[in-house]
């Protein structure tokens, strides 16, 4: 039996790939911060209790070591992070010890306890920024424009770093925004998923975003998680490019999410007077405020993951369409207390 270290394993990402592993016969060490995150997530995927859990915070140096002497894992995946664009603003300090010091304390417990281990990092699209190419793949160079973006730069760049030099098997994900019901509700595509569904019940008269012009590449994160064990089952490690290769506005985010929920929106007006207006009955369900925009924008992330395509042999199968409405019609059994199928 394979035994696989999760950090993070309470999030959408760590939830998920702790199912993926346990249903390919995998012993789980899911490691996250002492007060963290509840269980929800592994309740709903029917997998709580068969994790074996293991307290970690990235911050101590000894309880990193402590871990992978207690568990010895054959795979170590690294998806604890400090995740919020607009927190890392505001806690700089902090996103980069978590974020950077973070995964050098893991690397270097990786190298002196247990350098046989695989490693996966985390890594993210915002890596790019604002780079001016139309598409970005492996070799398109970075330009992070958070706090935030900055730490994941130097958690990728040190993976790459002990991959080279020490020698590990150790692989970096680049991906583009992954969403599903398991997403956090801090992060907009949950929040209009939610905001969707409980406007339909009547729990909730409008919703309030930042820009609606920023374009992005959502997949589904459960076909994701997919891609970072098929990493880690190559002969050689190397860093991949998770994404669809299709990009699409906030605007029409929101708007398949409405079209879930029963709603029409026509769109009026321009910039942060611009609002979404229910065709039917003439309410304003949307609308814009300068308080949800970023310190610094990232306008568009257009990604080419032929790469991941080719060499890893992994399709992101689920359309946006199917995937928003998803995500809605789970959040309406939540309002009913009916039990949902992820």
């Amino acid at each position: 039996m394979k035994k696989a270290l999760i950090t993070g394993y309470r999030g959408q990402d760590g939830a998920y790939l702790s199912r993926l592993l346990l249903e390919k016969g995998y012993q789980v060490h899911g490691a996250d911060i002492a007060g963290g995150a509840g269980l929800w997530r592994l309740r709903e995927l029917g997998i709580e209790g068969l994790v074996k859990e293991e307290p970690l915070d990235l911050l101590d140096e000894t309880a990193v070591r402590s871990v992978l002497e207690r568990t010895r894992p054959d795979e170590i995946y690294n998806l604890a992070a400090q995740s919020a664009v607009p927190l890392s603003f505001t806690e700089p300090v902090l996103t980069a010890e978590i974020n950077a010091l973070g995964v050098t304390r893991l690397l270097e417990a990786v190298r002196r306890v247990s350098p046989a281990s695989r490693f996966y990092q985390a890594s993210t699209a915002e890596l790019f920024g604002s780079t001016g190419s139309a598409q970005q793949n492996e070799t398109t160079a970075f330009h992070p424009k958070s706090p935030y973006a900055v730490s994941k730069l130097y958690a990728h760049w040190i993976t790459v770093n002990y991959r080279q030099v020490h020698g590990l098997h150790a692989s970096c994900g680049i991906m583009f925004n992954h969403e599903s019901p398991l997403r956090g509700e801090q992060f907009v595509t949950r929040k209009i998923a939610i905001a969707a569904a409980r406007i339909k019940k009547g729990l909730q008269e409008k919703v309030t975003v930042g820009s609606l012009d920023s374009r992005r590449d959502w997949g589904y994160a459960r076909e994701y998680v997919e891609a970072m064990w098929l990493m880690l089952q190559q002969a050689s490690p190397d860093d991949y490019l998770l994404a669809t290769g299709r990009t699409r506005t906030v605007r029409e985010f929101i708007t398949i999410a409405f079209s879930a929920a029963g709603f029409t929106l026509d769109w009026t007006g321009e910039g942060l007077a611009e609002k979404g207006v229910d065709t039917d009955s003439g309410r304003t369900l949307v609308e814009v405020s300068k308080e949800f925009y970023r310190a610094s924008e990232v306008p568009e992330l257009s990604a080419d993951p032929a790469k991941a395509l080719e060499k890893l042999g992994w399709r992101p199968a689920t359309g946006l369409e199917d995937l928003v409405s998803f995500m809605v019609e789970t959040e309406l059994k939540r309002i009913a207390g009916e039990k949902v199928q992820l």
